[in-house]
């Protein structure tokens, strides 16, 4: 199962962490969104799949070998896909 969230826009001291679209490969959906916890997503309330992912989002995902990846610029299908470990993280 593949799920598409949607994370909000959020600012930190001095970082600004844009609006993200990231996938998640997961057994099912609450191990998804276990995933994305574990990964230190705690603080956002994940719901998953309001829109669900498309076709060439599905296969980006199914041949990373992490299976969990984000993207910036949500209205630009020229932009790749990046690691999870690349998200800007805000520091707390």
């Amino acid at each position: 199962m593949v799920v598409a969230i949607r994370l909000p826009a959020g600012a930190g001291p001095g970082v600004v962490v844009p609006q993200v679209r990231v996938l998640v490969h997961a057994a099912t959906r609450p191990r998804a969104l276990t995933r994305l916890r574990n990964l230190g997503l705690r603080s956002v309330y994940l719901r998953g799949n309001a829109e669900p992912p498309t076709p060439d989002e599905i296969t980006a995902v199914l041949h990373h070998p992490e299976g969990v990846l984000w993207r910036a610029k949500l209205d630009d299908d020229t932009e790749s896909w990046h690691p999870i470990r690349s998200l800007p993280r805000a520091s707390a």
